[in-house]
């Protein structure tokens, strides 16, 4: 699998940095701010250099093609099954029947995320209202009552009954 260029390139820069701060030309800490991560995360980054050297250096996440990549033919496969087969069928259990009689490999959340993006399972609304956790609903007429009571120059208020 190949690396793009753009993450040898990184590895390049990450190594003169981690060079600069090995020889004790920069500090640490000054060695993790230009490279825009914590100084833990370097030290994680100077580990890999010292085991396994400049290939240590090269960001593995940006291995393209993917090693976790699904064939084309194969999500079609999954898709034309659950249409023609298994319509109606909740994911779980779509996906336990394509693992166990039609030797699917796929992630359960890749199969729903496959299924949801076309549009052949619907997605489920998320639980716990707004962000922050309070109901959009306006406020009840017994507050506003308690409200307006406390109002000056309302009757019945208790700082100023109408004269």
């Amino acid at each position: 699998m190949a690396y793009p260029d753009a993450a040898w390139e990184r590895a390049m820069t990450v190594q003169e940095v981690v060079l600069k701060a090995l020889s004790g030309e920069i500090h640490w800490f000054r060695a993790a701010d230009i490279l825009g991560m914590s100084a833990r995360t370097l030290r994680r980054w100077r580990e890999r250099y010292e085991q396994y050297g400049y290939v240590g250096l090269v960001d593995k996440r940006r291995q393209s093609p993917s090693v976790r990549r699904v064939a084309a033919p194969e999500v079609a496969r999954l898709l034309r099954l659950y249409r023609e087969r298994y319509q109606g069928f909740n994911v779980r259990h779509f996906h336990q029947i394509a693992r166990r009689e039609h030797g699917a490999k796929v992630s359960y959340s890749f199969l729903k995320q496959t299924l949801q993006a076309a549009g052949l399972v619907r997605k489920h609304a998320r639980e716990g209202g707004t962000a922050a956790g309070v109901s959009p609903a306006p406020a009840s007429a017994s507050c506003c009552i308690w409200m307006a009571a406390r109002m000056p120059g309302w009757r019945g208020s208790p700082t100023g009954a109408r004269r």
